[in-house]
């Protein structure tokens, strides 16, 4: 092996060796926190950044692989850095960078014991991540993948004197260890029984499965890495854990740790099974459609800010997951073109989530901090207070609004392309899938616009709605540079798709063996497939917009000037206008309430007309949590308190079980 092959993986293996002593220095000096603050953190920042760019520095080397003399007798760790797991480590340091430059601040009012465990823990977090992008055998992939499990619950845990945050906790752990034996059960399928040695990712890629047991691989990855994602029906812990998490993690948990499950079932999908069947892309489209509803539905009628940006990951993570299924689709009847323009729009989103979604989440951190308040029904008019908050998180509403020319357009009009341009494929029942499936990504796309409006509005426009948000203020500067950084992303990756998908050529050759190529277009006109099928032209889009900005703002004060007076607005001859007038989050929600109705458990309290402070409460519930898990808890805590019976703590009682065994099997052996 070459040193320009190994030499990308030395470096992320020493920044991830790095993170870990960062993390154990943050433990010694918890009695300083202004220096893991002020030292500690902003190290961590810049670590973040040289994981990003090694990424791209590998990304157009050819694989670099070591063994590490670690591990178990007979079984040392295999490590592997490829294009898939270098986009995916682009993915992890950008997002982490922003997170981490706003953590300095955000986590500066933190004292004592509590910070140096939760530097530990968050140092932790990106190492572990970052080493499930590189393990290159099952054993390595389980021990990166349940420490990242274990140090997300302590980080979801931080404030664990509040018993709603340890269910929640409780939840998301109990979720990712079904979710992880899951995954162990599909490498085992995959190790086919060929001994210790075919513990590797090189041995499961060389084995010959059949279809059945292909199949059976395929279907426990797709559980085991969904119930991460939170794809449905194992979605009920992401609304749970995201907001009883401090912000950062949340906006690690949904920006980057989702996006390491997505990189599983790519890898198990198209790197380690041979090949493929119509029929999974079928079921991962199905799904993805599913969940992407699902969570744009209920979004829509969350008044907790935390609780929406949860509900949306799980819409974008369904959005991931359909364009994986078109691409099984494509690739397993030879549309290799399609196949990884489908691929192209599903790596291009998951970057463009990392960024929009981190930005939303420790903006959300921002107004959390300033006001103490995550009900967006006590917010508004937060725009005077907080300008640089409300003017960078604009971006990243716009960004997830898929409003051009911001990066979240670029992502979703790709996927669209991919559902337009399908020819006929040889099955007629997913000829008849296709358009429906195109119709319900577009409705899911106005939704997520119409959720954004409503975040973005009732936060940030109108009237304080609690006498208390005057005393609300801006973000420091620590946290503006992180916020800055993740909304610049969101921008540069929507003015400059053409360079992204040249990086994305390299990972989806990898994956089904071809690119778009120069199909992409040149760098100011981007064309999936050709300029007379469809093309975008970001930059002149943007120079449009600011044009017509500038020739209004010019036209308004050559003709209008000087001749505008101003009065209050017209009030409907009501003239002592309040904040409670305005429209509110349940108010906004109402209409996506009434038209899907059946898919809630709708719990409201109307005023009467005898309140002297008329206040409404409504309350929507997951049918899913309260049919399928909420019986199943029943049964387990009868079950446990059936088992409990024979415990009460008395070794006489334990002596005699004792005793009854052995004289039971004397009996019978």
């Amino acid at each position: 092996m070459s040193a320009n092959n190994i030499l990308p993986l030395n470096v992320v293996s020493g920044i991830i060796l790095l993170w870990l002593a960062l993390g154990l220095l943050g433990l010694v000096l918890q009695r300083m926190p202004r220096l893991i603050t002020g030292f500690i953190f902003p190290l961590g920042a810049l670590a973040a950044l040289a994981v990003a760019g090694t990424g791209l520095w590998a990304l157009g080397e050819t694989p670099g692989v070591a063994v590490l003399p670690l591990g178990l007798p007979d079984l040392p760790l295999h490590l592997r850095l490829d294009p898939l797991s270098a986009f995916f480590l682009i993915l992890l340091g950008g997002a982490s960078f922003g997170v981490s430059l706003f953590s300095i601040g955000y986590f500066r009012a933190m004292q004592g014991n509590k910070l140096g465990l939760l530097c530990l823990e968050y140092h932790l977090f990106l190492a572990s991540m970052a080493l499930v992008l590189l393990a290159d055998d099952a054993y390595m992939f389980m021990v990166a993948w349940e420490t990242m499990a274990l140090s997300s619950y302590f980080l979801v845990t931080t404030e664990h004197h509040v018993p709603d945050i340890r269910k929640a906790g409780y939840l998301y752990l109990l979720v990712a260890h079904v979710g992880a034996i899951a995954i162990l059960l599909s490498f085992g399928v995959m190790q086919g029984g060929h001994g210790i040695g075919a513990y590797t990712f090189t041995a499961m890629r060389d084995a010959h499965l059949s279809v059945f047991w292909s199949s059976a691989a395929f279907l426990l990855a797709l559980f085991g890495f969904g119930a991460k994602a939170g794809l449905l029906p194992m979605h009920v812990w992401l609304p749970e854990a995201h907001p009883a998490a401090p912000s950062p993690v949340s906006a690690l948990m949904s920006g980057v740790m989702l996006k390491t499950a997505i990189y599983g079932i790519l890898r198990v999908t198209f790197d380690l099974l041979g090949a493929q069947q119509w029929w999974w892309g079928v079921l991962a489209l199905a799904l993805g459609l599913l969940t992407a509803v699902f969570g744009v539905m209920f979004a829509a009628v969350q008044g907790d800010m935390k609780r929406l940006l949860a509900y949306s990951s799980i819409e974008n993570i369904g959005l991931l997951l359909v364009g994986i299924g078109l691409a099984i689709i494509f690739h397993v009847y030879g549309k290799d073109a399609l196949a990884a323009l489908s691929l192209t729009a599903t790596l291009y989103h998951s970057l463009n989530h990392a960024f929009f979604k981190s930005l939303l989440f420790i903006g959300t951190g921002a107004i959390l901090h300033a006001t103490g308040e995550r009900n967006m029904g006590r917010l508004g008019g937060l725009i005077r207070k907080m300008p640089w908050v409300a003017t960078l998180m604009l971006v990243g509403v716009l960004s997830i609004s898929g409003l051009p020319p911001f990066n979240g357009f670029v992502s979703e009009w790709l996927l669209l392309q991919a559902f337009l341009l399908t020819p006929g494929l040889p099955n007629s029942y997913i000829n008849m899938l296709i358009p429906v499936a195109a119709a319900v990504i577009a409705l899911a796309a106005a939704l997520a616009a119409y959720v954004m409006v409503k975040f973005y509005g009732i936060i940030f426009l109108g009237q304080p709605r609690e006498q208390a948000l005057e005393h609300a203020h801006d973000a420091g500067i620590w946290e503006r540079i992180g916020l800055g950084w993740l909304a610049l992303g969101c921008v540069v990756l929507g003015l400059a798709p053409v360079f992204v998908i040249q990086q994305l050529d390299l990972v989806t050759r990898m994956l089904v063996g071809q690119g778009l190529g120069n199909s992409a277009g040149g760098w100011l006109f981007l064309t999936p497939v050709d300029t007379e099928r469809a093309s975008y032209s970001p930059v002149f889009f943007l120079l449009a917009v600011l044009g017509v900005m500038l020739v209004t703002s010019l036209v308004v004060h050559r003709f209008y000037h000087g001749r505008l007076r101003r009065g209050p607005a017209w009030d409907c001859g009501f003239p002592a206008q309040t904040a409670r007038m305005q429209d509110t989050a349940e108010g906004f929600g109402q209409p996506i309430r009434r038209i899907f109705e059946p898919f809630f458990k709708i719990e409201s309290k109307l005023p009467t007309a005898f309140d002297a402070h008329p206040r409404y409460h409504g309350r929507n519930d997951d049918r899913i949590w309260l049919y399928l898990y909420l019986p199943i808890k029943r049964i387990t805590e009868k079950l446990s308190s059936w088992v409990a019976l024979l415990q009460h703590g008395r070794i006489h009682l334990y002596l005699s079980y004792t005793f009854v065994t052995l004289v039971v099997l004397l009996a019978f052996v």
